[in-house]
């Protein structure tokens, strides 16, 4: 957690921006982004220099070249040390003229950040804002991996804060609570088919950190997981600048973020490829048949994108590999050829492991569309036997537009520091669904369909024509009531007729 100081010192920044006229959040955090890309260059390059000082050897890589660039201007002038004690004005300039251009220009060095710099804009209106800015980041302490990784998200919830953008980015607890219930291993090859800022890819390097420290220190599993572990794909170009920081900042030296229209264009080059796949996509409505990529119409002849995301998880997985995905409730139960047919491969073909039913205010303010959390195991020869459902009721925040905390901070998530008590359960359910989901192959087949949580055996699910909507299979608890003989009724409701005829004879002989 980063201390309220440092969240000071953004919201200043952030201050900063909105009264200097940049008012859309998206470029905000492209500008800073930049500025924390510089930033990150020239302690590269730091590191560097000290260790040829200590070897008494040449400089095997210089990020900032010796001598100058095409408008004669020296490339050490270009560091981040340098150019932020220069003068409001030769600052601008010198950032404008000089560094953006030499940003654009690294994208031949190979790594993911500089690749997706090769069109960054400086859009930074005056050089008394850039001053401004310039000094408060460097304020911020940059060392420790976490405080780096947390600041960048603390700036992400703001993309998330400012309204209609709020779309790039699933709730962080939901996000953990998918990680937890997939729990990836050390050799997992990760993927997430619209990463937007790379949350789900972030907190699953946080995951492997904590569950297998080992990661970091054997050589082979260091290498794996800096450049071959992690995988985003996505067709914003500011969502990759942002996503690629995002994992930098989080420790990864070398993910592969790139530019992908993952629903129009084939996947010959991905198909298998991955492990794990995690996702939340966005389910903006109906594509074109022309422009939808051909392998997906073989699995699924449709237009809808929720069900090509579908289509797709099942292209790109290995078998045996397992996903966690976020579906809108539509796709549980549609009655669409390509819906039924689409959750009959899931169930005959595939392994459907559990269907997780979200509140639908899960990701108010910005949409109150009822979710669902789909896992699955990809076989190719089947193996669903049996289907784990769960229905959340809270997950530790209101369900209306404010979303404001139910809980302390210390009980919120699907693994808070702080044991819940039952009380509390009712407010966050979350520790509860990874608690029982850990049970679903034995203490969760005997529980009854009126409980939170139960499982369906295939041949309900074949009998119901493979609609996996929870309520379909969840029974009510229905209060006893005693029932009493209907003589006694009777015998009842004459003594109440004969009360009441005597309290009129009373009445009357009062009147009169």
């Amino acid at each position: 957690m980063i201390s309220g100081e440092i969240k000071s010192q953004i919201d200043r920044i952030w201050d900063a921006f909105w009264s200097g006229g940049i008012s859309n959040p998206l470029e905000v955090i492209e500008q800073i982004t930049y500025l924390l890309f510089l930033r990150r260059l020239d302690d590269l390059h730091t590191l560097e220099e000290s260790k040829a000082n200590r070897t008494k050897k040449p400089m095997e890589r210089r990020i900032f070249p010796e001598g100058k660039d095409a408008k004669d201007r020296d490339y050490d002038e270009m560091r981040w040390s340098r150019f932020k004690h220069v003068a409001a004005a030769e600052m601008y300039e010198l950032v404008n003229d000089h560094v953006f251009p030499f940003l654009r220009s690294l994208g031949g060095d190979g790594s993911t950040y500089a690749h997706h710099m090769k069109d960054a804009r400086f859009t930074i209106p005056t050089p008394a804002l850039l001053a401004k800015v310039v000094d408060a980041l460097d304020g911020v302490p940059m060392a420790d991996r976490d405080t780096k990784g947390d600041l960048y998200e603390y700036m992400l919830g703001k993309i998330a804060s400012a309204g209609q953008n709020g779309q790039f980015r699933t709730p962080r607890h939901i996000i953990q609570l998918m990680v937890e219930l997939t729990a990836p291993t050390a050799g997992d090859v990760i993927c997430d088919p619209a990463s937007g800022t790379c949350g789900f890819l972030v907190m699953a390097n946080e995951y492997l950190r904590s569950h297998y420290p080992e990661i970091l220190r054997d050589a082979k599993l260091k290498d794996h997981f800096h450049h071959r572990m992690f995988h985003g794909f996505d067709f914003d170009n500011t969502m990759l600048r942002i996503g690629s920081m995002n994992m930098l900042l989080h420790g990864v030296e070398n993910p592969d973020i790139r530019y992908k229209d993952s629903l129009a264009q084939e996947h010959a080059g991905d198909e298998g490829a991955y492990t794990l796949i995690l996702a939340n996509p966005p389910f903006a409505g109906s594509l074109d048949y022309e422009n939808t990529a051909k392998d997906l119409l073989e699995i699924v002849k449709t237009k809808k994108t929720e069900l090509l995301f579908l289509a797709l998880f099942l292209r790109l997985l290995k078998t045996g590999g397992r996903a966690a995905v976020i579906v809108p409730d539509g796709v549980l139960f549609g009655s669409s050829k390509a819906h039924k047919e689409l959750r009959q491969a899931l169930v005959e073909e595939q392994k459907l492991d559990g269907v997780i039913s979200l509140p639908s205010g899960v990701f108010k303010p910005y949409a109150g569309v009822s979710t669902a959390i789909l896992l699955f195991t990809k076989t190719e020869s089947g193996g669903t036997d049996f289907v784990w459902f769960y229905d959340v009721k809270a997950d530790g925040l209101s369900l209306d537009d404010k979303r404001s905390p139910l809980l302390s901070d210390d009980k919120q998530g699907a693994v808070p520091v702080t044991p819940l008590t039952d009380e509390e359960h009712s407010k966050n359910n979350l520790p509860d669904v990874l608690r029982r989901w850990l049970g679903r192959n034995t203490t969760e087949r005997d529980r009854d369909r009126t409980a939170q949580s139960f499982c369906v055996p295939k041949a309900d699910i074949v009998a119901q024509g493979y609609d996996l909507s929870l309520n379909r299979y969840k029974e009510v608890v229905h209060e006893e009531v005693d029932h009493r003989a209907p003589t006694d009724i009777i015998a009842d409701l004459a003594k109440l007729e004969a009360e009441i005829q005597q309290g009129m004879k009373e009445l009357a002989g009062m009147i009169g």
